[in-house]
This record gives structure tokens, C-alpha cells and sequence, in this order.
């Protein structure tokens, strides 16, 4: 008995296993059964998104103006009808009946970039910049473009088309506020600046979103995209393409050359995130896929212009470029400040090419401040290219803040700024947008070149790079470009253009596909019997490691391949026959010479000078008011919005008599130049400027500039210089009515 007890236990211990086993592979089997069959109808849902994406980009190409404005928007000016025609419009967005435009408010203009995709996503969605213009109460236009070129336009026949919009815009709002306020996105951006830089005066603040401007800065071992021109010899597979397209390029290319970047993103990560996502995403993947896919043609000239002279040339921040009469295209000529944004999760416009300009332009602070020029920069940690003027968490937060605080930034003295928004102590419930809280700090191009990081080295590499894309662009145009254009004719142009493999990517799914019909009635019932899965299904959580392992291999790759891209570029370009080949052999000069001043530039400045000490003494009270703010936060760090919004204050009292916000600009302006230039004698002139008002003008002031404690709590320096003005006022509001001329 003792003998068997051991086997008859060990068979009861099988004997209750036994079901626990069986109830285990049961309910594996139940997973993989439900897994199989979500599988399957997410596989259908997902193909059917795709045949709505074809149909969608069918309709796209057939509209008259392709565009994807999410807003109700009426033309007011056609390029075409310019004397030198162009493909742009400008278009007035007009606003809900709920939040109608202010017309004594400045107008906005946005701008985008065509850099590949078809116009509107400026305004894509409410949370964008159009929606946050129209949130603010401005007036609002919009300048796009149509898919085909006018025959021969180019860049500089769409400057001045820009020009001639701002001016229409100009004459509709004579606006006491200040000129339009424009955002230039990407591309748009460099384009918006170099009209600014030929016509400063019909421009107020200017807004450039992920905008490239430095085009050879870069960090080392990031941002290959900047290799590629010299990696492919110069720009004459530019020419090549054109003639490839019959005198057009195809703006499908530039968009390729993106999604070359994020090769986990293009061949996997987006496609799968629809597909596990399909009963919520299909929505918004098929909005951003209507822009994605609207692709958009440049004229020949206007993209070897662009390649030769910004992309490979970086001629724009040296003012080497010029237009056709002779005018020097110089950003030190740009009058109104300049809001830099930037990202540092932006792998097109990495923060050294939207700042570097600064660097390359201006040798130190003083440089800045004797061209007259207010430039502002903002840094997001972590949002893409697209994120800097598509994201909703963007619109809400930067690009609110910017709108809002647009006459601030119009107001501010010559310098460089840094901009940094975050959250407010006081949190509004009911407006959460208006948490967030404005603060611009004084900073240096020290600190801007801390961030560009500028290497000499790499500079001599691309100046190489450049010399050799000019010899292989005239090898290319004597010997191959006679045959290319002969060979090319108009019809086998548009086949190529219709073979390219992104538009087959939209045409090969969709309704005209035979079998399209039947998948999109399997797809009706499908959503008729979606059973949704268990998110902890083992099969599921098995999906979503591959997709993150099929992720990390391609990332690995896309790693491997941009450190290969910067090794042969570097081999290439420092080998010593380049060197020769590129007339730096033996040289001691540098790749890249700085922009030349003008001749009469220190002259002007002596000038300036001297009318500011001759104008120590005069102005009034509003002078005076703007002076003692200036004196009381002279050691503060930064400035916070609703302190510098006192200034604008101080004008209020003037309203009835027309305020016209240039004038204030230059009497801030002015005013920060004489505190700058000589404060001692600015303050101790207080009272001769004061007894040019009256008392109860000066009380008004002094009251104004007593609410800065209202706001955050003084320093002991502030507190004092506080103390010290409004001594200043009273003395001056209880002084005989002895005035001055």
C-alpha cells in the first residue's frame, strides 16, 4: 500500500493538470482565432482606406485650384495677371460668423512652401495658423500656388508678385496697427525674406517656420540631407531632370528626398499605424494624404536657381545674389524683426540652417546693432518639420503666443532675442490657451553660434563641393543637354512624370482597379461585424513587437547609411586633387567670405549717433515713461510679456488722436537706442521731457509704470529703479506749470 500511494497520488496530480493544460491551449486558441479574424478585418479596412486615398487623389489632380485650406477663402489677387505673370494667388480667408475679422487689427498673411506638395497646409485643420490668426481677431490671407508654372516665370517674377499682394493687402487695410504681419513656411520662408530684403517697407514682423537658410550648416553626424548634391556631383542631375520633364521639375522628387530621410517612417511605420489603428485614423490619414500626394511642377529656371545659388551656392547669407536690375539682395536690409522657428527634431531644417544666417551675416552684437535689425528665435525640443506648422500642439502654444504678442514683437529694439514660452502660474480653465506665457530674453551671436556650431572645415568642403557642381553643370550642358532635350519631347515627359513611383504609389488602388468594387463592399460589412480585440491578446502584443523590431532594423540601417553619406562626402572633398580641382590648394583663404558692408555703412552710422545725443532731450511724457520702464528692467533677464505690454499702454491716453503703431515703433526704438547709448544723461533729462506735459498726463504715466508690481514680484533692483522713477514723475506732476518748448 505504502508502494502505491506515490503512483495513485502522481495520477491525481496528472489528473488535475490535465484540464489546466487543456484550458490553456483553449484559450490560445481563442486568441489566435480572434487575433486571426481582427487581422483579417483590419486587412480589409486597411485596403479600403488606401482605394479611398486613390479615389481622393483623383479628385485632388482634377480640381481647378488643388489645395488643402480647411477654411472658406475668396480670391482677391491673380499672378497671372501681373505684368510679370506667375502661378500665385492671394486669397482672403474669410472668418466664421462667430469670430469676425477686426479690421482695425493688423492683417497676417501665411505663406507656403512649394517645395514638392500643392498649397494650404498653413491651414489645414482649425488648430493651425490660420485658425489661430482668426482665433486672435486679425484679418487673414493667404498666398498659394497652382500646380503648373506660368512658361518662364522665376523666382525673382514671384518676389515681386509677392510684393504686389502685400501692397494690395497695404491699400485694403490701412491699418493704424502696423503693416501685415507674414509667416513664411519651409521654402516660403527664404522666399518671404528676400522680397523683404528689396522692399523692407511693405513688411511688419516677419514669421519663419523650419525655414532653411544656412544651407552647408550642419551638425556632424546628423543631417545628411545636406550631403546629397555633393555626393551626386553638383546640380547637373538638376538640369537633367528639367530636361527629363521638358523644361519642368517634377516636384515629386523633392518630396522622394524627403521620405528618403525616415526610411522606418516611409517603408513601414505609417502605413503600419493606419493598419492598427484602422478604426480611428483612417480620418486624419487620409487629410494628410491629400497633401502628402498633391504633388506640384517648377520651371527649369526657377529650380536650377534654387539649387545653384541657395542649396549647393549658400549665396543668400553672403548678399552675393542680386536681381536682374542690379539690386543686392542683403538680409541686413530687412527692417522688420525676424521670429526664427526652429526644432530640434526637424531633420530638414535643423536648427544650424534656420539659424546660421545670423552667424554667417553678422561677425558680433555690435554688427547687429548698427544694421538696425530685431531678430527672435525659438527653439520646440522635439517636433518634425511638418509638426513646426501642421501640429495642434504647435498652433495652440507657439504660434498662438506669437499672434498675440505680434505687437510686442514689432515694438522690440534692435538685437538679438530668444523666445521661450511656457506655463503660466495662473492656469485658465475656461481658455486653455492661454496658460502658456511669452518670454523674450536679450541674448548674443555668441549664443546663436553655440547652436549653429560653425566649422571652417566643413565649409571648405562645400565651397568645394559647389566649385565642382559648376564644372559638371557645364560638361553636362555641352555635351549631354542637346541630346536630352531633343530626346524628351512633351509626351514622353508626362509618361515619366505619370511612371513616377509616388504617384503609382496613389493610382495603382483605386476605384478604377477592377477588384476595388468587391473590397469596398466587403468593407461595408466588415464595419457592420467589427468586434473589437483585447488589447492583451498575446498575438496583438506580438504585432506590435515585430513592427517595433522591423522599426529598429531600418532605423540601424538609415544610421549605417548616413555615417557612409558623411564619410565619402568628407573622403570626397578633402582628397587633395579636389582641392586643386576646387582652387583651394595651397590657399589660405577662407571658403567663405563674409558679406560686404556698403561703402557709406560706418558714415550712416556716425550719422545715427549723432542725432540720438541731440535727441537726449527731447520728447514728452511718453518718452519719459518709456525711458523709466527701460531704466527699471535694466537688469532683468528677460521680458516678460505683460511688462513690455505696458509700453504699449503708456500710448493708450494718445488713442483719440489716432494711434498709429509705426510711430510708436520708432519712438520705443529710438528711445532704447539713446538708453543705450548714453543712460546716464537719458534719465537725468527725465524732468525737461516731463515738463513738456501736463500733471495729470504725467500721473496717468506714472501709474501705468507703478502696475509692474502687479504682475510678478520686483527684484531689489527693480524695486529701486521703481522707486526712483515714480520720484521722477511726482516731482514733475507738483512742479509749477513752467513747460518747455
Amino acid at each position: 500500500m505504502n508502494a502505491e500511494t506515490p503512483n495513485n497520488s502522481q495520477g491525481k496530480s496528472r489528473d488535475t493538470a490535465k484540464p489546466k493544460n487543456d484550458t490553456t491551449k483553449l484559450s490560445h486558441l481563442a486568441a489566435l482565432a480572434e487575433y486571426a479574424v481582427d487581422a483579417w478585418q483590419r486587412s480589409i479596412l486597411y485596403a479600403d482606406v488606401i482605394r479611398q486615398r486613390g479615389n481622393q487623389y483623383q479628385v485632388h489632380l482634377a480640381e481647378r485650384v488643388p489645395n488643402v485650406l480647411n477654411f472658406r477663402s475668396e480670391v482677391v489677387m491673380s499672378g497671372k495677371d501681373l505684368p510679370r505673370p506667375v502661378n500665385y494667388w492671394l486669397v482672403r480667408i474669410v472668418p466664421p460668423h462667430d469670430k469676425p475679422a477686426d479690421h482695425m487689427k493688423r492683417p497676417f498673411v501665411v505663406i507656403d512652401p512649394r517645395a514638392g506638395h500643392g498649397p494650404g497646409i498653413g491651414g489645414f485643420k482649425v488648430d493651425s495658423e490660420i485658425g489661430v490668426i482668426l482665433d486672435a481677431g486679425h484679418p487673414c490671407y493667404f498666398i498659394g500656388f497652382l500646380p503648373d508654372p506660368i512658361e518662364g516665370q522665376t523666382i525673382e517674377d514671384v518676389m515681386q508678385a509677392e510684393a504686389a499682394f502685400l501692397e494690395k493687402i497695404i491699400e485694403l487695410h490701412p491699418c493704424p496697427e502696423g503693416k501685415p504681419a507674414v509667416i513664411g513656411n519651409c521654402q516660403a520662408g527664404w522666399q518671404i525674406l528676400m522680397t523683404a530684403a528689396i522692399r523692407p517697407e511693405l513688411f511688419g514682423p516677419i514669421i519663419v517656420a523650419g525655414a532653411p537658410l544656412s544651407y552647408w550648416a550642419g551638425w556632424r553626424g546628423r543631417d545628411p540631407m545636406r550631403y546629397t548634391a555633393g555626393l551626386l556631383g553638383g546640380s547637373w542631375l538638376t538640369a537633367m531632370s528639367s530636361d527629363m520633364g521638358a523644361g519642368r521639375f517634377d516636384g515629386a522628387s523633392l518630396v522622394q528626398n524627403f521620405e528618403n530621410l525616415n526610411p522606418a517612417n516611409t517603408l513601414w511605420n505609417k502605413q503600419h499605424h493606419l493598419y492598427a489603428n484602422i478604426d480611428t485614423e483612417a480620418p486624419r490619414y487620409l487629410d494628410f494624404e491629400k497633401y502628402w500626394g498633391g504633388y506640384v511642377y517648377l520651371n527649369e529656371v526657377e529650380m536650377q536657381y534654387i539649387v545653384d545659388n541657395l542649396f549647393i551656392g549658400n549665396r543668400l547669407t553672403t548678399a552675393e545674389l542680386r536681381t536682374s536690375d542690379g539690386v543686392r539682395i542683403d538680409l541686413r536690409n530687412i527692417r522688420s524683426p525676424i521670429v526664427v522657428f526652429c526644432s530640434y527634431g526637424d531633420n530638414i531644417t535643423p536648427p544650424p540652417q534656420a539659424l546660421g544666417w545670423i552667424t554667417d551675416l553678422y561677425g558680433d552684437d555690435e554688427d547687429v546693432l548698427t544694421h538696425d535689425q530685431t531678430i527672435i528665435y525659438a527653439t520646440h525640443e522635439s517636433v518634425g518639420h511638418l509638426g513646426i506648422f501642421v501640429s495642434g500642439a504647435v498652433s495652440r502654444k507657439e504660434h498662438h503666443k506669437f499672434t498675440t504678442n505680434i505687437d510686442l514683437i514689432d515694438v522690440l529694439p534692435a538685437g538679438i532675442y530668444r523666445a521661450t514660452i511656457a506655463e503660466s502660474a495662473q492656469r485658465n480653465v475656461v481658455a486653455p490657451v492661454n496658460n502658456f506665457e511669452l518670454s523674450i530674453e536679450p541674448t548674443n551671436v555668441a549664443r546663436v553660434r553655440e547652436i549653429v556650431q560653425p566649422d571652417p572645415e566643413s565649409d571648405r568642403r562645400f565651397s568645394a563641393a559647389a566649385q565642382l557642381s559648376k564644372i559638371n553643370l557645364g560638361l553636362y550642358r555641352h555635351f549631354f543637354q542637346p541630346w536630352a532635350r531633343h530626346t524628351f519631347t512633351p509626351q514622353a515627359a508626362k509618361w515619366l512624370q505619370a511612371m513616377h513611383p509616388l504617384r503609382i504609389s496613389y493610382e495603382w488602388w483605386s476605384d478604377h482597379n477592377p477588384l476595388a468594387a468587391q473590397i469596398a463592399e466587403t468593407a461595408i460589412k466588415v464595419r457592420e461585424q467589427r468586434v473589437t480585440i483585447d488589447e492583451n491578446n498575446p498575438f496583438l502584443q506580438m504585432q506590435r513587437i515585430g513592427s517595433k523590431v522591423i522599426t529598429q532594423t531600418l532605423d540601424q540601417w538609415r544610421d549605417m547609411r548616413d555615417s557612409a553619406y558623411e564619410r565619402t562626402f568628407e573622403w570626397m572633398y578633402d582628397s587633395p586633387w579636389m582641392r586643386i580641382l576646387a582652387g583651394q590648394a595651397g590657399s589660405d583663404e577662407p571658403s567663405r567670405t563674409g558679406p560686404c558692408t556698403s561703402l557709406d555703412h560706418d558714415t550712416l552710422v556716425q550719422q545715427k549717433v549723432a542725432e540720438l545725443r541731440a535727441e537726449v532731450a527731447e520728447g514728452g511724457a511718453v518718452e519719459a515713461g518709456i525711458r523709466a520702464l527701460i531704466y527699471i528692467h535694466r537688469f532683468c533677464s528677460s521680458i516678460d510679456e505683460r511688462r513690455a505690454n505696458l509700453m504699449l499702454e503708456l500710448h493708450q491716453p494718445d488713442c483719440h488722436r489716432g494711434f498709429d503703431m509705426a510711430s510708436f515703433r520708432y519712438t520705443v526704438r529710438r528711445q532704447a537706442n539713446i538708453m543705450r547709448l548714453d543712460e546716464e544723461a537719458a534719465i537725468a533729462t527725465l524732468p525737461q521731457l516731463l515738463a513738456r506735459d501736463n500733471p495729470a498726463r504725467i500721473r496717468e504715466i506714472a501709474y501705468a509704470i507703478e502696475r509692474t508690481r502687479d504682475f510678478v514680484p520686483l527684484s531689489a533692483a527693480e524695486e529701486s529703479g521703481l522707486s526712483q522713477m515714480l520720484k521722477v514723475f511726482e516731482v514733475a506732476a507738483d512742479s509749477p506749470a513752467l513747460k518747455l518748448p
